[in-house]
C-alpha cells in the first residue's frame, strides 16, 4: 500500500515539471512564498490532476508532507472532507505558512468539514496570524453559504473581530474585514449589529 502510495507521488512530482511556470514561481517567491519547490504550476492544471486521482486520504497525506506548493494543494483538493478530524485539521493549519496556501486550503478543504464552524471560532483566537487567518477564512464561506451564528457565537464573533481589526498582521485584518461584511450580508440585522459593535459603516 506504502509503495504504490510513493509511486503515485513519484509520479505527480514528474508530472509538474512538465507543468512548470518559471514566470510564476519567480513571482512567488519574490512575494515571500517560500517552499522547498515550487513549480509555479496553475490552479486550474492541479484541479485537473485531482480529478484524475480522486478523493483519497491517504495520498493527501503523504503529498501534504512535502515541502512543495503543488503537492500541499494537490493534498487540499483530494483530501475527502469527511475523512479529516479535527486532530489532522489542526495539524494541516499548523504547517500552512503563507497567505496563498491559507486562502486555497480554506477554499478547497477547511470550509467542508462538518466542524469547520467549531474549527473556525477556535482558530479565531489563535496566537498564530496564519491560524487566525484561516478561521476569518472559513467563516467568511461559511456566511456565504447562508449559514447564521446564533446567541453567543454572535458576542464571540464580534469580540474576535474588534481584537482582529487592530491587528498588526493586513491579512488577519483584511480577513477579519471581509468575514464582517459577508456577516453583514446575512440580513438587516446582522449589519446593524455589526455596525454598531465595531463602529463600522458597512
Amino acid at each position: 500500500m506504502n509503495e504504490d502510495i510513493n509511486e503515485t507521488v513519484r509520479e505527480i512530482k514528474r508530472s509538474f515539471r512538465l507543468l512548470m511556470n518559471g514566470v510564476a514561481s519567480q513571482s512567488m517567491r519574490q512575494k515571500g512564498v517560500d517552499y522547498k519547490i515550487n513549480w509555479g504550476v496553475s490552479l486550474p492544471d492541479l484541479q485537473k490532476m485531482a480529478q484524475q486521482y480522486g478523493k483519497n486520504h491517504d495520498l493527501a497525506v503523504v503529498l501534504w508532507q512535502e515541502n512543495i506548493r503543488e503537492c500541499k494543494i494537490l493534498a487540499t483538493l483530494i483530501m475527502p472532507p469527511e475523512e479529516m478530524d479535527e486532530t489532522l485539521a489542526k495539524q494541516w493549519v499548523g504547517d500552512i505558512n503563507s497567505q496563498d496556501l491559507a486562502e486555497i486550503a480554506c477554499f478547497n478543504l477547511f470550509q467542508h468539514l462538518h466542524h469547520a464552524a467549531d474549527l473556525s471560532f477556535e482558530w479565531m483566537k489563535s496566537n498564530g496570524e496564519i491560524v487566525r487567518m484561516c478561521g476569518y477564512l472559513i467563516l467568511s464561506r461559511l456566511f456565504m453559504k447562508g449559514e447564521n451564528p446564533h446567541g453567543n457565537r454572535i458576542n464571540e464573533f464580534m469580540d474576535e473581530v474588534a481584537l482582529a481589526l487592530n491587528s498588526d498582521n493586513l491579512g488577519v485584518r483584511h480577513a477579519a474585514l471581509n468575514c464582517v461584511n459577508k456577516f453583514a450580508e446575512l440580513g438587516e440585522d446582522f449589519r446593524n449589529m455589526a455596525e454598531e459593535r465595531l463602529n463600522l459603516q458597512l
